[in-house]
C-alpha cells in the first residue's frame, strides 16, 4: 500500500493511493494524520479500503511530508564510503566508523512533494541529498538488530537538502541541516510489506534532468537493522518517527565547480519500488 499526508480545502488528512486517486483515511477510520494510523495501529485495518473508488484525484491535493509532525527525525551522515571518500580530506588518517553518524532535524525544515524547497536569504549553497528514509510502526527501545525490520511501517524518498556553508560553520552540522524547507519527505510512504529487500535498492537525485546521483542502498556502511537499532538506544522510538539513512555520492559542493540548487531548478529523487519525490527550487523573499 501507498499512504500519503495531505491538505485540502484547509484541513489535513490520511489516504491510500488507489489509481491515480487518493481515498480519504478520515472518513473511513477517523485518522487525521498518517502518525495517527501508525499510533493506532490501523494499517492494516486502512488496507480494507484499497479498492474503494478514490474521494479525491491525486493531482488535486496539495501533498504534505509523509509524516509532517514526527516526535523524532534522526538522520545519518556519511553512510555511504563512495560518499564518504567524496567529502573526506585526503591527507587526513582514514576513516574508521565504528557506530552511526547521527543528527536531528526539525520537522518545519521538511516540505511535501510538489512544494518548493527553499534557498534561503543567508547562504547560496542549497545542496540535494537523496536518501531512502525509514517510518517506524511499532515504537520501542533497545531494539535488536534481528528485530529492527518488524518495527518499520514503510519506506519513502528523502532529499536531506543541507546548506552547506553553514553546515560547516562549526564542528555540528546541525544548523546546515535545518533551514526551513530546505528538504522534503515523500510522495508518499511504500508499506514495509511490499519492499522485502530495503537494502538492495537503486537511488537516484537528479537536477532539470541530469543524473546527479546513482546508487544502491546495498552500498551503506550501516545497514537499516543496525540504524534502527542504534538509534533506538537513545529513547525510544515512537510511530511515526523517521529515520534518513545517508546520501550517496555526487552531491553537489563535492563536484568541480559545486553545483548548488539554483531558483527555477526541478530536483528529484527516485528509489527503486517506491517513486520519485519532485520538488521545485525557490529563493526566500522577505516575506
Amino acid at each position: 500500500m501507498r499512504f500519503v499526508s495531505f491538505r485540502v480545502s484547509g484541513e489535513t488528512g490520511a489516504g491510500i493511493i488507489t489509481g491515480s486517486g487518493v481515498v480519504d483515511l478520515r472518513r473511513r477510520l477517523g485518522v487525521r494524520s498518517l502518525r495517527e494510523l501508525l499510533e493506532r495501529d490501523l494499517v492494516a485495518e486502512a488496507g480494507r479500503f484499497t479498492g474503494e473508488a478514490a474521494d479525491f484525484p491525486l493531482d488535486t491535493l496539495t501533498l504534505l511530508p509523509v509524516i509532517p509532525d514526527p516526535a523524532h527525525f534522526y538522520c545519518v551522515g556519511v553512510n555511504y564510503a563512495e560518499h564518504l571518500n567524496e567529502v573526506s580530506d585526503p591527507h587526513a588518517p582514514p576513516y574508521r566508523a565504528q557506530h552511526p553518524s547521527i543528527f536531528i532535524r526539525f520537522p518545519e525544515s521538511i516540505t511535501g512533494a510538489g512544494s518548493a524547497l527553499i534557498v534561503p536569504r543567508v547562504s547560496e549553497q542549497l545542496d540535494f541529498e537523496a536518501e531512502l528514509a525509514v517510518v517506524i510502526g511499532k515504537g520501542g527501545r533497545y531494539i535488536d538488530q534481528t528485530e529492527a525490520l518488524s518495527h518499520v511501517a514503510g519506506y519513502t524518498c528523502c532529499n536531506e537538502g543541507s546548506v552547506r556553508d553553514w553546515q560547516v560553520h562549526t564542528s555540528q552540522v546541525s544548523p546546515g541541516k535545518n533551514f526551513f524547507h530546505s528538504g522534503a519527505l515523500g510522495p508518499w510512504m511504500v508499506s514495509a510489506d511490499e519492499i522485502t529487500e530495503p537494502g538492495k535498492l537503486a537511488i537516484t537525485s537528479r537536477v532539470n534532468g541530469r543524473t546527479m546521483q546513482s546508487s544502491n542502498t546495498a552500498k551503506m556502511i550501516f545497514d537499516i537493522p543496525a540504524i534502527v537499532s542504534y538509534v533506538s538506544a537513545m529513547v525510544p522510538l515512537l510511530p511515526g518517527d523517521v529515520i534518513s539513512t545517508g546520501t550517496p555520492q555526487g552531491v553537489g559542493y563535492a563536484r568541480q565547480p559545486p553545483v548548488f540548487l539554483q531558483p527555477g531548478d526541478v530536483c528529484e529523487v527516485e528509489i527503486e519500488h517506491i517513486g520519485i519525490l519532485r520538488n521545485t527550487v525557490a529563493r526566500e523573499t522577505d516575506a
